[in-house]
């Protein structure tokens, strides 16, 4: 018996398939809550940008490994110089690292640079209105032209968290005695505030390598992505006091001294930069690994990484959700490790899922 098909029933049908074609395509792009199928390159021309933190207006602020200029970032148009670091050593991978802005920026105007001078590295902070004027917030990091650490990030207490690396010299990581091979944890003025681990001391976690990567979830649990050695990089779960086992241990090794990460990658995978979370989520930029690796959170620990835009922009190196709910990731192809295309070093775009 021949079924007779109405117009009413084939529109249904329609709408139905269209609804499958729609639907599906983004839910597979839509890991972690953005759609990677719909990234736009924001701005482009940069030099090796490292650090990435927001304004109040939702403007985005640069800084510039080798040249120490601080950039202000509005997508769509043409970046502007608002200021530049004075007493920034470019070497290697020391320079102008890491930049936050004050969590009362309101009221202070302040913004804060991480950055390797001739003799250390050092913190520093000024206001734009007068960005020649900076004043030294914390200073004696032992540098290197490699494993300077540098990621700077207010924690949602209200403190500044400041990552630092080993400096080339393994013996750092495990002695209390110096800020290299550490997570440092200090008040906006770079004092040593109540509640931390060691008594006197602005260590907060230790066993470090190179730590340039710094988020909290949700629950206000901080995390840590670490560059390794030959073998394994990792995210780490941080926790006040914490040994992470460098360089007894460079990835999972089970020893009860020391903390395990949560992920680990060998480091063609990876070579994590950046680190910011959102919806569950946390997300690295790789920069050997050339992707940013998206990992779900399971309640403190790691389910499965997935890598998204793999080899679509070459190496990346900072990564942020901005005010305005997009995922911010920076290149950093010049930075004599890449291989540049004309538009390098750029701002990628990634808007929220839906």
């Amino acid at each position: 018996m021949r079924v007779r098909t109405t117009p009413s029933l084939i529109m249904i049908l329609l709408l139905a398939a269209a609804a499958l074609v729609v639907t599906s395509p983004s839910a597979a792009q839509a890991i972690g809550g953005f759609d990677y199928s719909r990234a736009q390159v924001a701005t482009t021309g940069l030099r090796v940008p490292w650090g990435l933190a927001f304004l109040p207006d939702g403007s985005a602020l640069v800084s510039e490994r080798g040249t120490a200029r601080i950039l202000r970032v509005r997508p769509g148009q043409a970046p502007v110089q608002v200021a530049t670091v004075n007493g920034v050593a470019a070497s290697g991978e020391g320079g102008l690292l890491g930049i936050a802005v004050s969590p009362t920026y309101a009221q202070d105007q302040w913004v804060y640079a991480y950055f390797t001078s001739s003799s250390d590295n050092r913190l520093v902070r000024f206001r734009l209105s007068a960005p020649q004027t900076q004043n030294v917030v914390f200073s004696g990091v032992p540098k290197s032209t490699i494993h300077n650490g540098g990621r700077i990030a207010f924690g949602p207490d209200g403190l500044l968290y400041v990552a630092t690396g080993d400096a080339a010299n393994t013996a750092n990581a495990q002695n209390l005695g110096t800020p290299a091979g550490k997570i440092l944890r200090m008040t906006p003025d770079g004092g040593i505030p109540p509640g931390n681990p060691f008594a006197g001391s602005r260590v907060y976690s230790y066993g470090h390598r190179n730590v340039q990567g710094l988020a909290w979830d949700a629950q206000g649990r901080l995390y840590a992505a670490e560059l390794g050695q030959n073998a394994r990089d990792e995210i780490n779960q941080i926790v006040a006091g914490g040994n992470y086992g460098w360089p007894t241990c460079e990835g999972v090794c089970g020893n009860p001294s020391f903390r395990d990460p949560i992920v680990t990658w060998s480091t063609a995978e990876a070579s994590p930069s950046g680190l910011a979370y959102a919806n569950d989520t946390l997300f690295t930029a790789a920069l050997r690994g050339t992707r940013l690796w998206t990992v779900p959170l399971t309640g403190g620990g790691a389910g499965t990484p997935v890598a998204e835009l793999r080899g679509a922009y070459g190496r990346l190196r900072a990564v942020a959700v901005g005010p305005d709910g997009w995922l911010w990731v920076t290149t950093s192809n010049r930075d004599g490790r890449g291989t540049p295309v004309a538009a390098d070093d750029r701002i990628i775009r990634i808007p929220p899922a839906g």
